[in-house]
């Protein structure tokens, strides 16, 4: 019982929270964003809000490019970070422009992914990620480096 009480914090177990909310985020994620890239390369007029002074077709594109492609990166966590920011914009916009106008449970699901990608701008990708790998395989050689010389 006190160990579901404790404040102390175990890196490990930090690391694999953090590897499960990007596993789980960008997989959900990726469900909205791949019929979005279907209605991009469809060849259908596109049928997509502008904002902020953008076109329909580039705000999809925008769109597409955050929710596919920047899901992905966060899911096998790679750049992390720089890859929740189109993410986050993506949300922000969702929640402030194109919802701003409905009820809360409306904007509720965006709000959530809105909160898990400031989550994870602010840890980044944990041990369990491809970031860590190139980060170790960059330390090895710098190491293998500086002993050759």
């Amino acid at each position: 019982m006190k160990k579901l009480f404790a404040t102390k914090t175990n890196p490990s177990k930090i690391d694999l929270a953090v590897l499960v909310a990007r596993i789980a985020i960008g997989g959900i994620m990726l469900t909205h964003g791949l019929p979005k890239l279907a209605m991009l390369f469809s060849g259908d007029p596109i049928q997509f809000p502008g904002v902020l002074g953008m076109s329909g077709g580039l705000s999809l594109a925008l769109t597409v490019f955050a929710e596919v492609f920047c899901s992905v990166f966060v899911f096998i966590g790679f750049g992390t970070r720089l890859a929740t920011v189109p993410l986050i914009i993506t949300m922000l916009v969702a929640v402030l422009y194109i919802q701003a106008a409905e009820v809360f449970e409306k904007k509720e699901l965006a709000l959530l992914f809105l909160l898990v990608y400031v989550v994870l701008f602010i840890t980044g990708s944990g041990r369990y990620s491809v970031d860590q790998l190139l980060q170790q395989r960059s330390t090895g050689l710098n190491k293998v480096q500086t002993a050759q010389a």
